[in-house]
Formats: structure tokens, sequence, C-alpha cells
């Protein structure tokens, strides 16, 4: 009896006594809490605050002038900031990430909501904002459900520099009537381009001279300090500027009232649901294009790795969330993501230091926001928007290839003639016929062999010492084989044989992963024909998969071991050794 009271006494003194808890309750509780947090280090802590202060100085900004490109009263994007940084900071994967509204995500918010909302009634807009929102978060919890992760990967990054390009012009075009202080009747890219030439002899010259600053500091501070948050000086020489000198007495239109406090509870307009479904499909689309894009581009070797399914679930939460504070679309931004990054960010902290000091600003400077010009919000819009058209990309495209360089082209042209949603799906149509025109149409090379080595090569003009063998032709062609591009392939080695006449054609089969059984077929129709005009067929460096197909088949039967080999120095030495034993001595 005594040792059993000592041992309980132990245990109540032990080392969780104070905690009130046994150990595994506070397992369970860690199991239960974000990856960052279970493995959060002290020495992140000041370089989180850090960047989460500098950061924040950049996106509440932007997020307040991106507002205005989608239609919405300014505070929308500072609910932008505010729910889904807290909500993807408790589920999402990349550490640096910064979910908050983007250019595209808000030219696209814009095109949608004018479509529904034609009047521009603020309540209106606002309550379909939320109806859009709702549906693209739901959409993108969907698919992270469905692990669409893959999805991502659909659209190419030559059609993507054409679609950021295209977006970019567009919004450059709709801003350019707030810094010259005119109103236009909006319709196609075309129609305002002729309506803003019409309209400069109106143009305000104070509302100029002010947006002409604006564009000063932004690319001043750009090129020399770039690490200073050049869209807060710019919006508080805006403010400033309006407060000293009255410039409203000038014609200078400024953004007006903006409510203190914390957002309202928002509800969706269900009516709209079947009208904005398919421009949110394309928003989702974007969003989690951009959220993996940034997420890839500054993740860090010693970070987890990013999970496209797990990145879905938590954008399209957040997206939720947001839509029930009346925020608009949200999705990781590159250009806020890197700013996070350099500033030092290690984990999600930053987000919800940014996160904070938006509430503040709700709560606190909601007054002195709508001070803000017009001019001031269009400027940064504009110099930030440029950057999305990056011509040395596609110099370095047409560089490499003339037709991805077409289609960069076309899913330009797609967003600025057709406009932001039909270019979504210009820009996936020009993707997937891209993708088609390549696996329909893979590459058939010669093969020659370097001199004193088994090193096998595409034979080319650089490099005429490399080895032939008479009679022997050795070919390679790369990719899956299937029944889409078989015709194509047997129509690029016909030529071939036939300039050669080669008595033996050895196929590497290498780089060939998978041979479909339509391609199959013509193979074993293909070795018959050319069989009977006398010239063989061998097969070469199968993987185990293409193997047992051929195997399977009749095909396998007709070859046989003596005419399959593991590599093509095998073929090759057995080719040699049989133009020996045939040659006269």
């Amino acid at each position: 009896m005594k040792r059993k009271g000592s041992d309980s006494r132990n245990r109540l003194h032990g080392p969780w006594a104070h905690h009130g808890a046994p150990p595994y309750s506070r397992g369970r509780v860690r199991s239960f809490a974000p990856e960052w947090i279970r493995n959060y280090q002290h020495a992140w802590f000041r370089l989180d605050v850090i960047a989460g202060l500098t950061t924040a100085a950049v996106v509440i900004p932007k997020a307040l002038a991106y507002a205005t490109i989608a239609g919405l009263p300014v505070q929308v994007g500072l609910y932008t900031v505010l729910a889904p940084l807290l909500i993807y900071a408790l589920l999402g994967t990349s550490r640096p990430l910064s979910v908050t509204t983007t250019t595209t995500l808000a030219i696209l918010t814009g095109a949608a909501l004018a479509g529904v909302v034609p009047s521009g009634d603020p309540a209106a807009l606002v309550s379909a904002a939320a109806t859009l929102v709702l549906l693209v978060g739901a959409i993108l919890v969907l698919a992270g459900f469905l692990r669409l992760g893959f999805v991502a990967n659909f659209i190419s990054e030559p059609v993507l520099v054409g679609f950021k390009a295209g977006i970019g012009i567009v919004i450059v075009v709709d801003q350019i009537p707030k810094l010259l202080g005119i109103h236009i009747h909006k319709g196609s890219f075309p129609h305002n381009l002729r309506a803003i030439f019409e309209s400069i002899p109106q143009a305000s010259l104070p509302t100029i001279a002010i947006a002409a600053l604006m564009v000063a500091i932004l690319v001043i501070m750009r090129r020399f300090v770039p690490r200073a948050p050049a869209p807060i000086v710019a919006v508080a020489a805006g403010i400033g500027l309006m407060s000293l000198f009255g410039l409203e007495r000038f014609g200078v239109a400024t953004v007006g009232f903006v409510p203190t406090g914390l957002p309202a509870v928002t509800l969706p307009d269900w009516q709209l649901l079947t009208q904005l479904w398919s421009a949110a499909m394309g928003i989702a689309l974007m969003s989690f294009t951009e959220t993996i894009a940034a997420g890839r581009a500054f993740a860090q070797s010693d970070e987890p790795t990013l999970q496209p399914n797990r990145e879905l679930v938590a954008t399209g939460l957040a997206n939720v969330g947001g839509a029930l504070l009346g925020a608009m679309p949200a999705g990781g931004g590159t250009a806020q993501t890197a700013v996070n990054r350099i500033a030092g960010a290690r984990t999600q902290l930053s987000g919800l230091v940014i996160a904070a000091l938006a509430l503040g600003t709700l709560l606190l400077l909601a007054p002195l926001i709508g001070l803000m010009p017009h001019a001031t919000l269009a400027a940064v819009v504009i110099v930030y928007s440029v950057g999305l058209i990056e011509p040395r990309e596609f110099r370095e495209i047409l560089r490499v290839r003339r037709t991805e360089f077409v289609w960069a082209l076309v899913a330009m042209g797609g967003v600025v003639l057709l406009g932001t949603l039909q270019g979504i799906v210009v820009a996936i149509i020009v993707s997937l016929v891209g993708l088609a025109h390549q696996v329909s149409d893979p590459p058939v090379y010669v093969l020659g062999r370097r001199p004193n080595s088994n090193v096998f090569l595409p034979r080319s003009d650089e490099h005429p010492e490399d080895e032939s063998f008479p009679g022997l032709l050795l070919l390679r062609p790369e990719g899956r084989i299937f029944f889409a591009n078989a015709a194509r392939i047997a129509q690029k080695i016909q030529p071939l044989i036939a300039e050669a006449r080669p008595k033996v054609v050895a196929l590497d089969f290498g780089n060939v992963f998978d041979l479909e059984y339509t391609a199959l077929k013509m193979l074993v129709e293909a070795e018959k024909r050319h069989r009977e005009k006398g010239v063989t067929l061998w097969l070469v460096g199968l993987n185990p998969s293409v193997l047992a197909m051929v195997m399977h088949s009749p095909l396998g039967r007709t070859l046989g071991p003596e005419r399959m080999f593991f590599n093509l120095e095998e073929a090759v030495a057995r080719y040699e050794a049989l133009s020996a034993s045939v040659s006269p001595s």
C-alpha cells in the first residue's frame, strides 16, 4: 500500500502536475494545430512580425485599389485581407503565401459583377459579390475533395504569360479615365479606347497632376528603394494633399465615405447562382493557378512540400469565410508573396500580422481612407499591373519555340478582344490544343554513336563524326505512343526507312513509357509489311509495362527474345556480329 501511495504522489507531482492534464491531452491538442504552429521556433517570431508589418504596407493599399477595379466599395479590399488570411493561416500548406486578392481576380470579379448588376448599385454589388465568392469557395473545396489539384497544370506557362499580359492591358485601359478625371460609358476594349480618346478634351488638369505625382512616387521608390512601402507612401501623400489643399473644390474625386468598424455578415443572393456559376468556375481556376504558382515559386527546400489538393480546400474555405464578411475572391498573389518572403517571413504568422493591421485600419483609419483621391488608387493599380505585361517573357518564349509564342499571343488577344472571362476559356482551349498538338506529333530521331563511347544521340550536322552502321537504322521515338499519334509516327518513320534502305531497323523504346493497343496493332502490321520487303524490325530498351504488352501480342511471338534487346549497345554488337558472320572471308 505504501508503495502504491508513493506512486500516486509521484504521478501528482510529476512534470505534468502543473499543467493540469496528462501528457496525451497536450499531444492531442498539438495534433490538431497547423504544421507551422507545431514546429514553430522562437527565432522566427521577430522575422514574421517584421515581414507582416512590411507586407501589410504593400498589401493594404493595393487591396483598396483592387476593390475599385472590381467596382466594389474600397473597404471590401480590407475585408479581403482580413478573413482569407486568417483562415488560410490555419489550413494552408505554404508558409510565405499571402492569400488576399490579386489584379487578375479583381478584374475577373469586376467583369462578372458588371454582367449581373449593370446598374452599379452598391448594395446589389456587395450581395452579388458575396454570391460569387461563396460559389468560388464551394468550387475550390469540392475540387479539393475530388483531388483535382492537377487541373492547375492544364494552363501552360506561355499561355499564362499571354493571359496575364492581356489582363494587364485591360486593367491599364480601365484605370486611365480615373487618372484623367473623366467618365466614360464602359463597353468592349475597342469601345473603351475610343471613348477615352474622345473624352481627353474634358480631362481634369488637377487630377492629372495628382496622378502624375503618384505615379512618380511609385516608380521612383520601386526603382531606388525597392524595399520601402511605396504604395502606402503614395496613399499617405494623396490623403495629405487632399487635406492640406482641399483639392475637391478643383474637381479631384475622392473615395468618399468609408464605414468604420467590423464588417457585417453579408448574405448571398441565391437567385444569382445560375448567372454567376460559370464566372465562378473561371475565377476559381485562376485563384488556384495563381496560388500554386506563387506557393511553388517562393517555397524553400527546408519547408513542407506544397500540397495542391490541400491548397484547394484551404483557399476554398478562405473564400467561403470571406464571402460571409463581404470580401472579394481571394487567392495567393505573387507580388505580395514575394514581398513577404523577401521581408523575412518564415511562417503564416506574418499573414496573421497583416490581417491584424487590416482590422486596425478598419477600426481606426477608415475616415482617412475616405479622403484618398481616386487618381491615387488608379496610379497604384496601373504601376503594379504593368508588371503583368512582360515583353522579356514573350521574347524568351519566341527564342525557344515560335509555336508557343503564338499561343501566348492568342491568349493575350482573347482577353483583350473577347473579355477576361472569355479569355480564360481561350487560354484553356489554347493550352489543351497545344497539349494535343504535342502528344499527337512526337519526335522521331535518327541516332548515331559518339566515337569511342556507348553514347547514342540524335544525328545532327554539328556532329558529323558520329558513327552510323551500314544496313542498320537506329530510330528513337519519344513519349506515349497511342491511337492519336501512332499514324503520325509511322508517317515520320516511313521516309527515313525509304532513304536509308536498311536491312535492320532498331526502334529504341527507352523513352516510350506507354504503348497503347491501337499503336501496338499498327506496329504488328508494320513489322509484317517491312519483313515482306526484306527489312527486319528490332525493339530495344522496352520498359517492363511495354515489354509485357509486346509479349502478350502476336508481335512478341514474331520477334522472340533474339530480336529484342536491353540497350542499343547490345543491339549494335549483335548486328555487327551477324554482319561479320555473313560477310565473305
